[in-house]
């Protein structure tokens, strides 16, 4: 094995010297960073899509509980627990995927998974038992998140930072609002006695369908060292001269070297970066009841006001489309990036922090027969505002902090919502049932209270704590030099 290494390493070391580095001259149309605009939104679009279509299938599953529960004949925890296997494919499997778009590009992942993510939606709407039903959830988690998980990474291919606002709220977006429209359209489905949970599948599938041929015509590889690579292989094909090399394929690690990169720098970040510790809590605890309120919102709406599943689902569509208010909180970040730096994303997270509890607060002591269900589907509309604030920024602002680490402390926090996404569900119809709807809300409002401080921390001390960090440091100082640099 020693003598394998040493062999490697001198070869590697021949490369290094002999060899003539490719890379991108300045305004090259191939480099990703380049790209004409309407090329960059098309991409940035069909990216989207696929977080749109996984975001609304994981509610959309549970608007089918009560048909798939009788013609299954499974108890309503079974679905439950399917529900959350959807969430625990998403928080653990992208820790070992994310290092295959180094390998082999982002084009062939989004081509992989969307056709995967599509049959395991077949797989679920022909299962003949709940516990196929699971494991196709579970399967459909793990190739959902290996597509969705690029998405961030795509944006950040082709948008300068300074860019990447807006295509980053629209991001959180499809993340969010997609998740009331899939329960909209699969309530209004799962009333039809002619459709109900399995053509709720069926219907998904063909637009995920839909999808993949769009990835196929739309979508391009952004991912600069692949690119390159392919660039440097067509001059090796062309002058029969094997030194033209990519820095990526001089420097490149083994494939297993960056799996085992890719599972553990997330959870050593996780463990030991108090920044990303305490954003991590916060964006788990409330994905966590994102996913409660998937739960109870139906059998809430339908005890108290009588509404049918299809009138549940439009509750949930109608809290959750009011966040394309923040879509041009970047232009704000921008504008204070002078004086805050990257806490400057902090502005609207310490509203949120208020939003959050109060959303919560208006929903627990509102809901009842004696007054009108749009006063609680405000509440519902406040928190669920709070939540994409949250989800938009812990995106941003991490990124921002990390930088070349930026991937594994987003995967650190994704494992840390999507356990909770996963978990929550679990205790939900208990917690609802002991502690009735007003009180488990009510629970939920103070420990969400109990987290306000926690931006207002950030915005105040956050530089500080990435003076303290290791990691972040690292930003911090090319931030210093790049600002001396403009200077003189």
């Amino acid at each position: 094995m020693v003598l394998c290494a040493f062999f490697y390493r001198l070869h590697q070391h021949f490369d290094e010297v002999g060899s003539t580095q490719v890379d991108f001259e300045r305004d090259d149309p191939r480099n990703p960073a380049n790209f004409l605009l309407s090329k960059k939104w098309i991409i940035t679009i069909t990216a989207c899509a696929f977080t749109c279509i996984v975001a609304s299938a994981a509610d959309s599953f549970s608007m089918g509980y009560q048909s798939m529960m009788r013609e299954l004949n499974c108890t309503e925890f079974e679905a439950t627990v399917a529900l959350s296997l959807y969430a625990l494919g998403f928080s653990i499997v992208p820790l070992f995927t994310s290092s295959f778009s180094e390998e082999f590009g982002r084009m062939p992942l989004y081509i992989g998974s969307s056709f995967m993510f599509m049959l395991t939606e077949v797989m679920i709407a022909l299962a003949p038992n709940i516990q196929t039903v699971m494991i196709a959830r579970a399967l459909g988690g793990a190739f959902g998140s290996t597509g969705a998980t690029l998405v961030g990474g795509t944006i950040a291919d082709i948008w300068e930072p300074h860019n990447r606002g807006l295509p980053m709220a629209l991001f959180s977006l499809a993340a969010v609002a997609s998740t009331g429209l899939g329960a909209l359209i699969a309530g209004w489905i799962e009333v039809n006695p002619h459709l109900q949970w399995r053509w709720i599948q069926w219907i998904h599938a063909m637009f995920t369908g839909i999808y993949f041929f769009c990835v196929l015509l739309f979508m391009k590889e952004t991912r600069s060292s692949i690119i390159l690579s392919r660039i440097a292989h067509k001059m090796r094909g062309d002058t029969g001269d094997i030194k033209y090399r990519t820095k990526a394929e001089l420097e490149k690690p083994t494939l297993w070297q960056m799996t085992k990169t890719s599972c553990l720098r997330p959870i050593y970040l996780l463990m030991t970066e108090p920044l990303l510790q305490s954003f991590s809590l916060w964006i788990g605890f409330t994905w966590g009841v994102v996913y409660c309120l998937v739960e109870s919102v139906t059998p809430q709406f339908k005890l108290l006001y009588g509404f049918n599943t299809g009138e549940t689902g439009s509750v949930t569509v109608l809290s959750g489309f009011i966040s394309p208010i923040h879509f041009f909180a970047h232009n704000y970040f921008r504008k204070n990036y002078d004086k805050k730096a990257q806490e400057a994303r902090l502005y609207l997270p310490c509203i949120a922090a208020l939003t959050l509890p109060i959303g919560m607060f208006i929903y627990a002591w509102t809901a009842s027969p004696d007054i009108h269900w749009i006063v609680p589907l405000i509440g519902l509309t406040i928190f669920m505002s709070g939540a994409f604030v949250i989800y938009l920024v812990v995106f941003l602002y991490i990124a921002d902090c990390y930088g070349p680490y930026a991937s594994s402390a987003l995967a650190g926090q994704s494992l840390s919502r999507n356990l909770s996404a996963c978990t929550f569900p679990l205790f939900t119809q208990q917690m609802f049932a002991h502690l009735t709807f007003r009180w488990a809300s009510t629970l939920f409002a103070l420990v969400a209270l109990g987290m306000v401080p926690i931006p207002y921390v950030l915005f105040f001390y956050g530089y500080k704590i990435r003076q303290r960090s290791r990691f972040s440091r690292m930003v911090l100082e090319s931030d210093t030099q790049t600002a001396k640099t403009t200077k003189n």
